[in-house]
């Protein structure tokens, strides 16, 4: 009998080197016992007769011994089972190799059929694993030495695929330093190179961290009982890795209340659909004809037609960037209208103008000039968020003439509309749109224009504006003027 120590449960250089000079030698897989060192041997794993020396190694005799690529693709992931009887398995289908060369071809060979079905658990095995790590922050940024954060997850998977998912989450998470601990080997990850040590004990790794409050809230606010079906769910997510989830132990508490849940949903009423999905009707009203290049469409007959054309014009290009198109909003026939320039970051996500900074200023102004926000139409010049990408954030770019030319036709037709007594213009691209032209707003500040349509036109700030002034004295003094001039409009109107 011969005993093959092997250094690891996943050594699978030293059970090639092994089982090649074995095999080359002519020894039986009835001869032969596998075990690792500082364990037992199994002897009936390998036949009845007794123990002998140690099998050779990398010294042994080398001499041609070919087997197909197959075979040692599907060895390495075998070695990873935990089954006790992997390097014997694997052993006995080597010796049938050299007689048998097509033998994995046998799918119905029992042998054959085992090995795949360990490989297929290994490969299940490392796909949870990428799928259900969860990190918690053991040193944030201020605390560590060279500002990088450190992680910290405990994972139990079923077999030994830590080294083997390691690569994954090196490329994943590349510029986060990490340990992953596990029972079987701990990976550890410096954002530059990966190391590997012994396995760990659940206690060595982080119990929790504030950011799985936030995660758990996540998790049960998108969770639908009304799609809920527990044998897929506990197939995709089985019950052995919830231990490593922290948000497993919301799931009993969730799937006790789907049907209540569910039954509260369907009572409850319906909520209005999106303006980017639009009914038919709208659908109809922002219906448009390309003709010899230009855009062109049916005026529209009231707000609501009016809205969902906006949210569909391609009068110009600013739309292929925006989230939505933004329309006025105020009362159907408001005796004062606002233009801005155009919506800010949070108006194109929210679809309502002036609700970002900007209006938050203009709220308090309109308030201090006791001007009713209910009795105004609020607008703006350009009805799509003009913008140029800056990391995460989207700054801010001022509309050229053309653009502001195009989306006069939205504007002219809100004026015709609603019909205001007085039309405030908030900053120079306001002031473009309004009257036609350039208008200088230091010089214009303060008295009324008359507009071809009888209207009274006004021009101030744009509350953004007083937002960028950087000196305090002279923020406090443009914004008193701003003020003075919103009293002024609502004097006109009076």
């Amino acid at each position: 009998m011969r005993v093959v120590r092997l250094a690891t449960e996943t050594d699978f250089e030293g059970w090639r080197a092994a089982a090649r000079a074995l095999r080359l030698e002519g020894l039986n897989p009835e001869a032969v016992v596998w075990t690792v060192d500082g364990a037992e041997p199994d002897l009936l794993s390998g036949g009845m007769a007794e123990a002998g020396a140690a099998a050779p190694g990398l010294g042994a005799p080398q001499a041609a011994l070919t087997v197909p690529r197959g075979f040692m693709e599907l060895a390495g992931a075998v070695v990873l089972h935990r089954s006790a009887e992997r390097f014997a398995l694997l052993y006995r289908l080597l010796w049938r190799l050299q007689k048998q060369p097509r033998l994995l071809e046998v799918t119905t060979d029992i042998e054959v059929a085992k090995a795949r079905a360990y490989a297929h658990a290994v490969g299940h095995a490392a796909h949870k694993m990428k799928a259900f790590v969860r990190f918690r922050l053991v040193e944030d940024a201020a605390a560590a030495p060279d500002g990088i954060e450190t992680f910290a997850a405990w994972f139990e998977p079923p077999h030994r695929v830590a080294e083997r998912t390691a690569p994954f989450f090196a490329r994943r998470f590349s510029n986060m330093r990490f340990s992953i601990l596990t029972p079987d080997a701990c990976v550890h990850w410096d954002t530059e190179r990966l190391r590997f040590t012994p396995g760990a004990d659940p206690a060595d790794a982080p119990s929790d961290d504030a950011l799985e409050d936030y995660w758990r809230t996540y998790y049960a606010s998108t969770f639908n009982p009304a799609r809920l079906k527990v044998k897929s769910m506990t197939s995709h997510m089985p019950k052995l890795y919830w231990r490593n989830l922290p948000e497993a132990s919301l799931i009993p508490e969730l799937v006790a209340g789907a049907n209540d849940r569910t039954a509260r949903m369907v009572a409850a009423a319906p909520t209005p659909p999106s303006i980017r999905t639009p009914s038919q009707q709208a659908m109809k009203a922002a219906a448009r004809i390309a003709r010899d290049g230009a855009w062109e469409m049916d005026a529209p007959g009231d707000l609501e037609a009016l809205a969902a054309g906006v949210h569909h014009c391609r009068r110009c290009d600013l739309w292929r960037d925006a989230t939505q198109g933004v329309r006025g909003e105020g009362p159907d026939h408001a005796p004062l209208m606002f233009v801005g320039e155009q919506p800010g970051d949070q108006e194109d996500l929210a679809g309502r103008p002036f609700v970002g900074p900007a209006g938050q200023v203009f709220n308090k102004a309109l308030a201090e000039a006791g001007v009713p926000r209910d009795k105004a139409y609020v607008t703006n010049a350009v009805k799509h968020f003009k913008h140029e990408p800056r990391g995460k954030r989207r700054l801010h770019k001022t509309p050229d003439r053309g653009e502001v030319q195009a989306c006069r036709w939205w504007l002219d037709h809100e004026r015709r509309l609603i019909r205001p007594r007085v039309v405030v213009a908030l900053g120079a691209t306001a002031a473009l749109a309004v009257f036609g032209k350039t208008m200088p707003i230091g010089a214009n500040r303060g008295h009324a224009i008359q507009l071809p349509d009888q209207s009274q036109g006004v021009i101030t700030w744009h509350p953004s504006f007083l937002l960028r002034t950087p000196d305090p004295e002279e923020k406090a003094k443009a914004y008193a003027a701003f003020v003075d001039d919103l009293k002024f409009a609502w004097g006109l109107v009076a």
